[in-house]
């Protein structure tokens, strides 16, 4: 599937959109998520990726829902992909998920906290497949540079990044803007994280919160300073997600996100 539009826009270029839910929960629920963002998009004439983790490695407690099994979260990328003929993304967590994930996906995508493995990195890039790397919590925007030349040290140019907030104290994270133009400078286009950003980790009772009341602002301004690319995971009803509920969209209110987000788009790529 083409993923050619994840690159650096263009002035006249709209941004484009990886999103959906946090992790598979079925296949009824990824199709149904996925139709009706392809609805919007289409419409608004956004690049659009399916995004959906097959297994949730990162999770507060031993308890927490990882996922249906990861072949059968993985047939449903499939399925979506074959459905609504959409490139689709989803997370890996160790070299040797690289080349299985690469079966059924188009963009392999690296979580924030493994963003530093080389051999993951390494493994990511020699599937050829598009490697979205999530910046580190930890980390400054310029330290990404080497991430992104891992990738492409390894012979794969199809690489992004994504700013998803740094840490801020221990139950915080902030998004510092002059990031974006920075890590763009790397000659890849950089993605931004609207909800990841608005987490709120490591809270006492093990289970991550978040304020999505504030996942416009986030995004709204990203566009603003001219990010390529954004990130948005959402759900039909965030409060019975099985993962991350606390910081997602819910899914009835993407289209005016969308259409306040396009609106803003144009006119920056005005001036």
């Amino acid at each position: 599937m083409d993923t050619d539009f994840i690159k650096p826009l263009s002035a006249t270029d709209n941004f484009f959109l990886l999103a959906g839910p946090c992790v598979i929960e079925g296949e009824k629920m990824a199709l149904d998520i996925a139709e009706n963002i392809m609805e919007v998009t289409s419409r608004l004439s956004i690049p659009y990726v399916f995004k959906g983790s097959y297994r949730k490695a990162n999770r507060s407690r031993i308890d927490s829902f990882t996922g249906i099994g990861d072949m059968e979260a993985l047939q449903v990328l499939r399925k979506v992909r074959e459905t609504f003929g959409c490139p689709v993304v989803t997370d890996i967590h160790s070299p040797e998920e690289a080349q299985m994930a690469a079966e059924f996906v188009d963009v392999l995508q690296i979580p924030a906290f493994l963003c530093r493995q080389t051999d993951l990195l390494i493994a990511a890039a020699r599937t050829g497949k598009t490697v979205n790397i999530k910046k580190g919590q930890f980390l400054s925007p310029e330290a990404m540079q080497f991430a992104v030349q891992k990738v492409r040290d390894a012979g794969n140019n199809r690489v992004a990044v994504t700013e998803r907030g740094v840490s801020f104290g221990y139950h915080d994270l902030i998004v510092d803007y002059r990031g974006i133009p920075e890590m763009q400078q790397f000659g890849c286009p950089v993605i931004l994280d609207a909800t990841h950003s608005l987490q709120q980790p490591n809270q006492p009772k093990g289970v991550t919160g978040g304020q999505p009341e504030l996942i416009e602002t986030i995004a709204c301004a990203g566009v603003a300073v001219g990010v390529d690319g954004l990130f948005i995971e959402t759900h039909p009803n965030p409060s019975q997600a099985k993962s991350d509920g606390a910081n997602m969209l819910p899914l009835h209110q993407l289209p005016t996100l969308l259409e306040r987000l396009t609106a803003i788009r144009a006119t920056v790529a005005k001036f």
